[in-house]
């Protein structure tokens, strides 16, 4: 059962929380501005695609979604072993939180926007701001997976 419940854990986090930390980091590279934005404010204008942008936030929600599932395997996982108690999957389970807040709270809602009304490429860079703490979040997480502080075995 434990051999399970990582295995569900460990793929969902690669296949879900990477394809949303991808979509996110993507997404203001692709998103539309103002067609009266300036040349200069928006040097990658050419790169522009509001197809791709929707993908990426479709991307986005959905594997933000289905990526419940690592939470939800990561608490099964630990409780069945016994590992609630321990400081890293206490700061993993709050720091999981957070990411989840970041995403659902500021990310989903200004990529949302950016589609409905482009505008300058200055929102756009606090997006991909957002993106880098969302990803940040995340290979925090990873790293206490790893060295596991305040474990007891």
């Amino acid at each position: 059962m434990e051999d399970v419940l990582l295995v569900v854990h460990v793929l969902a986090a690669i296949v879900f929380v990477g394809g949303s930390a991808v979509a996110t980091s993507l997404f203001p590279r692709y998103a539309p501005v103002a067609a009266t934005v300036p040349a200069e404010a928006a040097p990658d204008q050419d790169e522009r695609s509001p197809t791709v942008a929707a993908a990426m936030h479709r991307i986005t929600r959905g594997y933000a979604v289905a990526g419940l599932v690592v939470p939800v395997a990561g608490i099964v996982l630990a409780a069945v072993q016994g590992r609630m108690g321990e400081l890293w999957v206490t700061l993993s389970m709050i720091l999981t939180a957070a990411a989840a807040g970041l995403l659902v709270t500021q990310i989903v809602p200004r990529q949302r926007e950016a589609l409905d009304t482009p505008g300058p490429a200055a929102p756009l860079r606090a997006l991909s701001m957002l993106a880098g703490f969302y990803n940040l979040i995340w290979a925090v997480v990873v790293v206490l997976m790893i060295v596991r502080p305040g474990s007891e075995g």
